[in-house]
Parts: C-alpha cells; structure tokens; sequence
C-alpha cells in the first residue's frame, strides 16, 4: 500500500489550531489525554474479549511511556484495541469525532456492561500538538494482520501508510517542538516531570503505566557482596502509577491508619486529620467523596491567596485540584476529594461546568460534614472542642453568609463562652440552665471574658444571676442578628438598648427621678453637643458610675468592623450615656449644678470619656482627658481642704 495523502475532514487549518491552542489552557493536559485514550483502548479490548472468541482472553495489560532525549521525542504505547485503516481515519482523521462515544453506542445496544471509558468528545489526541512539530501513530487493531502509522504536523493534513508492528495495540510517538518565544518543551523529555505528570493525573487509571529508568546499583562480589565505590548502570522497568485508589478499596477493611498516611501524602501536612467523612452514594446521582478536616486550621485560611475546593476525578482520571464550587465558604477549610463517573465535563475536561449535580453533591456533602460534627458534639464534646477552637469561626460565618441560608442547619452546633460558665457551652445548654424569670438569652462584646465581666453593663445582671453570652469575634454580632432568636428566646445585647430586667416599681422610680433631673440631664448633653445621642439615668448600673451603650440596630461592636472595611464609612451607631443615679458621683455632680450650672462642663466631659475608654472605644483628645481630669483632681483636693473634709468632694 503506497502513502496516501489525506486532509482532515473538517474546516481544516482552522479548526486544528482551535483545538490545539484554544481548548487547552496547560500544556501538560497532553500526556493525561493520550494516557486516557491508552486506558479506553485497553477497556474496549477487554469488554470485546468477553464475548468475542476470537479475541484471546488475557490481564496482561499495559500502558508504556518511552522517553528519548537525543531525538526529542515521547512515545506512549498500550496493548489495547488498535485500530483499522478506516478507524484511523474516522477516530483521528475526523476532528472531533469520539471513538469512544460511538463504542458507549455500541456496547449499550449489545447489552455489554459499560465500563469506565473516559474519553467523550475526540480532542483529547490533538493537545499532543501544543508541544509537539510532528505526531506519528503506529496501530493494529485485534482483528487486523495489518499494522498502519500515521503521521502529522498539526496543519492541513495527514498521511496514512502500512508498516509493520508485531503485536495489536497502539504507540503514539510526539517529536517535542524547540523551545522558542519564551515556551520552554525541554521538561517534557525529563524522566522526573513524566513521573509527576503520570502521578499528579493518571495516578489512578486502572492499568499499569511503565516506564524503563536507568539506575545505579552497588557492584557484587562473586560472593554477592557489594564491591565498595564500585557501580553499574541497569535498566529497571518501573511502574509509575498507584493504580487502586484508596476510594475503590472497601470501606470496612480501610483502617483510619491507612487513611491518615494518605491524607498526608495526599495533601502535604504533618499531622494526622481531625475528622475522616468517608460517602460512598450510589442511585440517581453517584459519587464517592472522602472529606478530611484538618488537625489545624491552615497558617492562610484567611487570607486572599487561599484557595478552598476538592480535587476532582472522573472515571479514574484526575481532572481539577480545587473545585470550588463543591465547598461552601465556611467549610473552606476542609480537604479533600470527590470521585464520580458522569459529571458534565467541559471538552478540554479541564474545568466543570456548572450542572445541578454539581450543586447537589455539595449539599450532600455539608449535610454529611455537619451530621458528623453534631455526632461528635454530643458523643466527644473534648473532640469538638478542639474542632470549635480551630474553625468555630467559620461556622460563625456559615451562620450569616447567605442572608442566614443555613442558620437552622447550624445554630445547634454553635459554642460560646459565657460569663458563668468555665466550659463553652451550647445555645439549648444555655437555655436549659436559666433562671425561671429570665426571659432572654444575654450577650456583650468585649475582647476577653475578664474584660466583660469587669463591665459596667454586667452590674443588673449579676445581681439576678443571669448569665451573658461572651462575644469575642468580630462576626459574632452579625450572626446574633441573623439567628434573632433560638427556642422562641430572643438575643438582647447588654450593649444595647433597653435590658427590661428591673420590675416596674424600680422603673418608675427612675422615671419619676429623670423627671426631677431632666435640667441636669439636658445640660449634660447640651455639653456633649453631638458626641452622645441621649442623656439619660440608667436602669442597668448598681456598683458602675456611668455607661456608654448603643440604640436599637447598629452596635458599637458593629460600627468598629463596618469601619475597617473598604467604602462607605459612615454608619455609626447611636450613643447614649447612661449615669447610675445610685452611685456617689450623681450626687456629686448634682451638687455641683445646684452651685455653679456653668462648671458641669467638665464633669460631663469627665464622665463621656470614661464610658469611652470602658467601652473600648477610642478618645478624641486624650492630652485633653488628661488636662481635664488634672483640673477637676485639683479642684476637688482645694475643696477637701477648705472643708476640712480631707479632699472630699461631698
């Protein structure tokens, strides 16, 4: 048979550089493609084999990778199917035309059982041309005595001849292009990047991919003892992929030892996981999925550069480090992989394209994270601890993101901190431990425990022994606003508003008492002019002088991260100034209006920047403060000393 010259059967040129430089976005998808072409030939052999007899039945299979640097070239062979004249022509020759989609069609409608065959559009052949100048394919199909090579540069056409070859299957050879315009192919021909390649995508195709190395080994005595500083070179086949992957071992006969060594290796940290969620689905959608949660939150969790997702692998073959779409932003710190047989891949199944399966394995696998943290709240609360303190965060997080999608999912595994309390305790906790007549569930902000506790807000409340919720994270009080209320209790900010502790009577002695003072109390805010929003006597306070709480809605805590953020700046929260009409200092100032209206001024001044600096929030003029708190120290000692009262002021 004499060469024949043929072009291919499409918009030619064009289309040929569409494949070969626009689907593929990374050169080194190239030898994953050919390695997946290699593995469907094998399955087509062996599924054929099963009913045909005159394929003769073996398990020798094998996919080999020969590399020579000298010539520059890379040749991938399998003992798979082969292929026919005509085959060549239709599966090669034809852009974009699957050998394998027509073979699905074929053994579906002769009731053969389908395998994992992985090649669907019929471009995964031509990536071999991002680096290579020529291509040749040498094939005999099982039921051909003739062998034939193709050959091609990527451009308009293509030659077919016969040769001669001695067993059936395929060897796809790639001559690597020069490197040139800043494109480096030199890697390609490196025994060490083939290895990584095969490891990082084809580790798991069910065949044995080989590959001769060369290797040093000690000299031996006749005796069969090493010969010291004496070597020679050998040859080794050696075979590069793992082949069973952890996934498709039984489930009951992995021991969590076994799992652990992977994860490490798997995802390149030092200690052993905290959680191991092992699904194995299978129905209308089918899906294996081993989720690892971290012993420690990643040194980058928050920052812009990290990137959440779990790898992805369709039919044995790798196919994306981070899918991202299968993790929700709170759960960004769990690793992991998910393994399905008919996800919609693109057609460089190189990305994913968005489908509703897609969707529905995350949210199968959020069910199944949090299921499993519940379990372990209930049955190792240590355990969960340990997990609270490393991610609690963002289980926060998960509570607010997405105006409060998931809130009823996650409100029964939050922890919190609380005033009375030494251990964390739960929200159901929380409300099976108050008093008969308390109504809401209290909380404060503050940076630590100690600090809250040491707040003026916290004077009513310890009186009635109820306890308070210690907030210390910034997206505390957003959750609190999405949760609004647990077990029909609603959350009441000691920071905010109107507590409604105290009974009636009380409330109407202050009432009628701010009726008294209300000249007192204007002239107060008439100094703080636009510092404060109200001026009033607090029914919070028993031991604390004087208080800075906000209004209904935004909260100091609030304001102080809407602040840090980028654009609109200028949500503030409401401020009042809260005096306890109780302590000494009332009656201090009240004398000291009574005698001289106009010297309140530094009083009130006084008493702002006091609540201020209690609340954590920062003071306009400290040099000021200072100056003024010196004046006033030094007006109230002369007044001691003129009274003989030793410096004090009633």
């Amino acid at each position: 048979m004499s060469k024949e010259i043929k072009k291919f059967k499409t918009e030619s040129k064009q289309l040929l550089n569409l494949m070969i430089n626009s689907i593929y976005t990374n050169k080194e998808i190239f030898l994953r493609e050919l390695i997946s072409n290699a593995s469907d030939a094998i399955d087509k052999y062996h599924l054929l084999s099963l009913s045909d007899e005159k394929l003769e039945k073996t398990n020798d299979y094998e996919i080999h990778i020969e590399v020579d640097k000298k010539k520059r070239k890379i040749t991938i062979s399998d003992n798979g199917i082969g292929m026919t004249h005509d085959e060549l022509i239709d599966n090669i020759g034809t852009i974009a035309k699957s050998g394998t989609l027509e073979f699905l069609k074929t053994i579906k409608s002769k009731d053969l059982k389908e395998s994992d065959l992985i090649g669907q559009f019929g471009v995964g052949f031509y990536s071999a041309f991002m680096i290579s100048k020529k291509v040749e394919v040498i094939t005999k199909s099982a039921y051909s005595d003739t062998a034939f090579i193709w050959s091609s540069k990527g451009e308009e056409e293509f030659t077919i001849e016969e040769t001669e070859k001695d067993s059936r299957g395929t060897e796809i050879t790639l001559y690597l292009r020069k490197n040139e315009d800043d494109e480096n192919y030199d890697d390609f021909i490196e025994d060490y990047k083939v290895i990584a390649l095969v490891k990082k995508y084809s580790n798991y195709v069910k065949y044995p991919i080989t590959m001769e190395r060369e290797k040093t080994v000690s000299r031996l005595d006749a005796d069969g003892k090493e010969i010291e500083n004496e070597y020679d070179t050998v040859i080794e086949v050696e075979t590069l992929n793992q082949m069973v992957p952890i996934w498709k071992k039984n489930k009951k006969e992995v021991e969590q030892k076994e799992l652990n060594e992977f994860y490490r290796s798997q995802y390149y940290d030092y200690n052993d996981p905290m959680f191991t969620i092992w699904s194995d689905i299978e129905g209308m959608l089918t899906y294996k999925s081993i989720i690892f949660i971290p012993n420690k939150a990643p040194q980058n969790l928050y920052s812009d550069k990290y990137e959440k997702g779990l790898q992805l692998y369709a039919k044995g073959v790798f196919v994306m480090d981070k899918c991202k779409q299968l993790v929700p932003d709170y759960l960004r710190f769990i690793k992991g992989l998910v393994v399905s047989p008919d996800l919609n891949l693109n057609i460089s199944r190189e990305v994913l394209q968005h489908n509703r399966q897609l969707d529905k394995i995350q949210k199968n696998l959020e069910k199944k994270i949090i299921n499993e943290l519940e379990k372990t709240l209930k049955n190792d609360r240590e355990k969960y601890q340990e997990f609270w303190n490393e991610f609690g965060v963002n289980i926060k997080y998960g509570v607010y993101d997405n105006f409060g999608a998931n809130k009823d999912l996650l409100k029964d595994i939050l922890l919190f901190k609380t005033a009375n309390n030494d251990k964390s305790v739960t929200l159901k906790e929380y409300i099976e431990n108050m008093p008969k007549d308390q109504k809401d569930i209290y909380y404060g902000s503050a940076h630590t425990k100690v600090s809250l506790l040491a707040s003026p807000q916290m004077d009513v409340l310890k009186s009635k022994g109820y306890d308070v919720l210690v907030l210390t994270d910034e997206i505390d009080e957003f959750m609190i606003q999405i949760l609004n209320e647990y077990d029909k209790k609603h959350f009441k900010s000691i920071n905010q508003g109107d507590l409604d502790i105290i009974d009636d009577k009380e409330k109407e002695e202050v009432k009628i008492l701010e009726t008294e003072k209300v000249d007192l109390l204007t002239k107060i805010k008439e100094t703080l002019n636009d510092d404060v929003d109200e001026v009033k006597l607090s029914t919070r306070l028993t031991d604390s002088p004087v208080c800075l709480v906000s209004g209904e809605g935004l909260s100091f805590e609030m304001e102080k991260v809407i602040s840090k953020m980028p654009g609109d700046k200028e949500m503030k929260a409401k401020k009042i100034l809260e005096i306890n009409p109780q302590h000494e200092i009332f009656k201090a100032i009240e004398k000291v209006y009574e005698n001289n209206p106009e010297s309140i001024e530094d009083y009130a001044n006084l008493l702002y920047n006091q609540a201020l600096l209690i609340e954590g929030l920062e003071i306009k003029d400290p040099v000021k403060f200072s100056n003024m708190m010196v004046k006033v120290l030094i007006k109230a000692a002369n007044l001691g000393d003129a009274n003989g009262n030793d410096s004090k002021t009633d």
